[in-house]
C-alpha cells in the first residue's frame, strides 16, 4: 500500500494526527489472525478494535506506529504487536508478556518473552548500563495538541543542556526499541499510549533496561525508558525540567 499510493481515511485528536487505509487494513489482518489462533483472548487496537477475552490476556496493537512518518515516506514507521496480561489500558499495572516490534522500511524486527530475553533479527540483546547522563542520547516525542507541544518544547529545552543531544523520530514503539539495542539510551515522552510502548518496553526490560511513569498533574504520563544506569538520573532530570516549567492550566 505505501509504494501505490497512500490516502488519509481519517484524524484522531487533531488534524494533523492522521489515520490512513493501511493503518485500518493493518488492524484488520491482525484481527483476522489473531481471532484465528487465539480466539479467547481480548484485543485492544489503536484504531478501534476492542474485544474483551476470558484467558487474562489481550492482544495490544498498533498496526502503524508512526504514521506521520508513514504518509510522507519515512523509514521511522512499525507495526507493534504485544500481549499482556492485566487491565490493558493501564500501562503502569499490567505485564507485557510477549512482544514484537517490526519495520516493514528495513526489515528490523525486535522480540520479547517475558523471562525470555529480547532479539533483534534473532541476535540476543543487552543494553549498555554504564552511559552518564552528561553523555546520553535521549529520545523523545510531541503531542499532536499545539498548546502541549509549546508546554513539551520548554521541558526538552531545560534537559537539553543536561545530555549529549535528543532525538525525535517520530515512532515510539522504535524510539523504544532502539533503546535495547543502544541506538538511543533512552526515550521519554509524555502521552504515549498502550499500543505505542507494548511490545518495546518488554524488549527493553527483557534486555536489562527500565521503564518508569511519572504522573505529571494535569497532562498525564510521561514514559521513561532508560538503559538501567541512567535511571535515576534522567528521571530527576525530567522532573526538574517540569518543576521548572510547569504545564499551563
Amino acid at each position: 500500500m505505501r509504494r501505490a499510493a497512500v490516502d488519509v481515511a481519517a484524524t484522531k485528536s487533531s488534524a494533523t494526527d492522521v489515520v490512513t487505509q493501511a493503518d485500518l487494513a493493518s488492524e484488520a489482518l491482525l484481527l483476522e489472525l489473531i481471532t484465528a489462533y487465539r480466539p479467547q483472548d481480548g484485543i485492544l487496537g489503536e484504531e478501534g478494535t476492542q474485544r474483551d477475552g476470558d484467558s487474562g490476556l489481550t492482544w495490544v496493537l498498533d498496526p502503524i506506529d508512526g504514521t506521520v512518518n508513514y504518509l510522507y515516506g519515512r523509514a521511522d514507521y512499525a507495526v507493534s504487536v504485544a500481549v499482556v496480561a492485566g487491565d490493558p489500558s493501564d500501562v503502569t499495572t499490567w505485564q507485557p508478556v510477549a512482544g514484537c516490534v517490526h519495520q516493514p522500511a528495513t526489515g528490523r524486527t525486535w522480540t520479547a518473552g517475558l523471562g525470555q530475553g529480547s532479539s533483534v533479527d534473532g541476535r540476543a540483546l543487552s543494553a549498555p548500563a554504564s552511559t552518564a547522563l552528561g553523555s546520553a542520547l535521549v529520545g523523545t516525542g510531541f503531542s499532536y495538541s499545539a498548546p502541549t507541544r509549546a508546554w513539551q518544547g520548554e521541558v526538552v529545552a531545560r534537559l537539553l543542556p543536561q545530555v549529549r543531544d535528543v532525538r525525535r523520530a517520530g515512532a515510539g514503539a522504535l524510539d523504544a526499541a532502539a533503546v535495547a539495542t543502544g541506538e538511543l539510551d533512552a526515550h521519554y515522552e509524555l502521552g504515549l499510549n498502550p499500543w505505542d510502548i507494548a511490545a518495546a518496553v518488554l524488549v527493553v526490560t527483557e534486555a536489562g533496561g527500565r521503564v518508569r511513569y511519572l504522573d505529571v498533574d494535569g497532562v498525564g504520563l510521561v514514559s521513561v525508558i532508560t538503559q538501567a544506569g541512567l535511571e535515576a538520573p534522567l528521571t530527576d532530570a525530567i522532573e526538574s525540567a517540569i518543576a521548572s516549567s510547569p504545564p499551563r492550566s
